[in-house]
Order: structure tokens, then C-alpha cells, then sequence
């Protein structure tokens, strides 16, 4: 008697529902529930970026307008304050931002070693975020004020002729630029903890186990491992310091003359000379100069990796 076996091969649970390679998971909620926030999206960015790009294009008043084309551009380019605000507007954010990150590493690095009072530390250093912009532009303008100003007053007192930081056209705009890193920093420094703490410490111990001083392993475990808190500062920073205006206002106005001038104080200031078509165009140029510096940068950072 011959025995038969039969052989049935049964295919793997959820294999007629497998998806092709390289297509992207379905999303299991309808499309529709996108859509309020779609609406919003374009009632509160989209609808009034389109309207500044097509009224940089016009002279217009709050009941008509007139189109011109692009002689707004070539008058705010003509004119030497506003370029003025234009280079001082890419100083600022340069400067702001680098000193937030190095200031905000080495802070970052001291507030997660085994120091003493370190969480009070730690409360201490982001302070300053908390408080009104405006009440620390208001609060150095009298602590640097260069007839009787704390701060001059301190110098005098140990022989030391303090400048006219808010005054001396050369200094004016590094002096708002310190002022914007000493309230900044904070956050910088709250990244770079966060990025820091993350870090495994076996890394840490393997790099003592060769022989790795401190300043090595700084450079060469910390530094490549902490860089996306550093991507982070740099791109938030740069953003920040390339739109300020509440800072600069409170402490110059934009001065000396216009020696402190930025884009966004420059549009502040055409507004209320009721120049709107000329304000509107250095609201697209700010956009642009925004986009075209923190887009790009942004990719070149991320593109990057880590290596060890």
C-alpha cells in the first residue's frame, strides 16, 4: 500500500496585502482631516505671503493702489539707510548666532559636569528668556547709558573711561548684538544639555579607556555627537537674529543716525513715514534674505554626519 503525502504551502499571514517596496505606508486617516488646518494654513500665511509679494509691487494707501512694478526695489536699493539696514541686518545675525554657540556649547558642557549648585545654575542661565524683550532693551539702555550708566560707573570706578555704547556709531549695534546674546543664550545653553545628556556614556568611556583626555573627548566624542543641538541653535539663532526688531527698538531706534538700522526697524520706519509700498518691498527682501541664507544652510548641515 503506497502512502501519499501531500505538501501544501501556505503563504505568510498578510502577504496578499504586502506593499510594493519603495511606496510609502497608507495613511489611515481620511484626507479630509487635514483640511482645517489646510484652511488656516492658507487664510493666516498663504493668502497674506502672496498679497506682500503683489503690494511690493504697488504704491497703495489703505483705500487704493497703484502698480509700479518693481521701482519699489530699485528705490530701496538707491537709497544708502536702507542698504545700510540691509548689511547690518546680515552682521547682526551672523554675530548672534556664532556667539550663541559657542557661548551656549561651553555653557552646556559646564552645566552638565558635576558642578555645585548646578540645577540653580541652570535656572540662572535661562532666566533672562523668561523677561520681556522690551524690558531688558529698556533696562540696558539705562545700564549703558554713557553719562552715569551703571556700567560706566563701575569703569570709572577702577579708572577705566567707559564709551558711549549706545551712542558711538561704531559700537551701537555690537552693543544690542551682546545684549540680544546675554538673553538668548539660555536657550542655546538648554539645547546643548539636552543634546549633551543624551549622549551614551559608553562613548565616554571607551575614548578614558584609550588614554582620551578631557580636551580630546571634546573634540572628538562630544563635538560630532552634540552636532544636531548644534545645527539646532545655529538655525534657530540665525533666524532670530536675522528678524529682530523689539531689541534694537528699545535701545536705539535704529541709532545713531541710522548707524544701528536693521531691515525690520528700516520697515517700521517707512510705515510710519506712510511709505507702504517701499515697507512692503523690504518685507519681501527680509523674507527672501531669510529664506536664502537659513534654506540652504539648513540642507548643508543636515546633509552631514556624524563620524567618529
Amino acid at each position: 500500500m503506497a502512502i501519499t503525502t501531500t505538501t501544501s504551502s501556505a503563504a505568510p499571514r498578510g502577504a496578499a496585502h504586502a506593499r510594493p517596496a519603495g511606496r510609502r505606508p497608507r495613511s489611515p486617516y481620511p484626507a479630509w482631516f487635514f483640511l482645517p488646518a489646510a484652511i488656516i494654513y492658507t487664510i493666516f500665511f498663504l493668502v497674506p505671503t502672496f498679497a506682500s509679494f503683489y503690494f511690493s509691487l504697488t504704491r497703495w494707501s489703505l483705500f487704493e493702489f497703484e502698480f509700479i512694478g518693481l521701482e519699489n526695489f530699485v528705490q530701496f536699493f538707491r537709497e544708502p539707510a536702507l542698504v545700510t539696514g540691509l548689511v547690518n541686518t546680515v552682521v547682526y545675525g551672523v554675530v548672534t548666532s556664532a556667539l550663541k554657540v559657542v557661548l551656549g556649547l561651553l555653557l552646556g558642557v559646564l552645566l552638565t559636569s558635576q558642578i555645585i549648585a548646578r540645577g540653580f545654575l541652570r535656572s540662572v542661565v535661562f532666566f533672562p528668556v523668561l523677561v520681556s524683550t522690551i524690558g531688558v532693551g529698556i533696562t540696558f539702555q539705562v545700564l549703558m547709558d554713557p553719562f552715569g550708566g551703571p556700567i560706566n560707573e563701575a569703569l570709572a570706578a577702577v579708572g577705566i573711561t567707559g564709551p558711549g555704547w549706545l551712542t558711538d556709531p561704531s559700537l551701537a549695534l555690537l552693543s544690542v548684538a551682546l545684549v540680544d546674546v546675554w538673553k538668548g543664550v539660555g536657550l542655546a545653553t538648554v539645547i546643548y544639555i539636552a543634546g549633551i545628556v543624551s549622549i551614551p556614556q559608553e562613548y565616554f568611556e571607551a575614548a578614558r579607556v584609550d588614554g582620551a583626555g578631557p580636551l580630546h573627548q571634546f573634540r572628538h566624542v562630544l563635538l560630532p555627537l552634540a552636532r544636531p543641538a548644534t545645527v539646532t541653535v545655529i538655525i534657530l539663532s540665525l533666524i532670530g537674529g536675522l528678524r529682530s526688531f523689539d531689541l534694537i527698538w528699545a535701545m536705539t531706534r535704529g541709532g545713531p543716525g541710522f548707524t544701528s538700522d536693521v531691515i525690520a526697524s528700516v520697515i517700521y520706519k517707512q510705515y510710519q513715514a506712510g511709505f507702504y509700498g517701499l515697507s512692503t518691498a523690504g518685507n519681501v527682501l527680509l523674507f527672501v534674505l531669510v529664506t536664502a541664507i537659513v534654506l540652504p544652510l539648513s540642507r548643508f548641515l543636515n546633509r552631514k554626519e556624524v563620524e567618529l
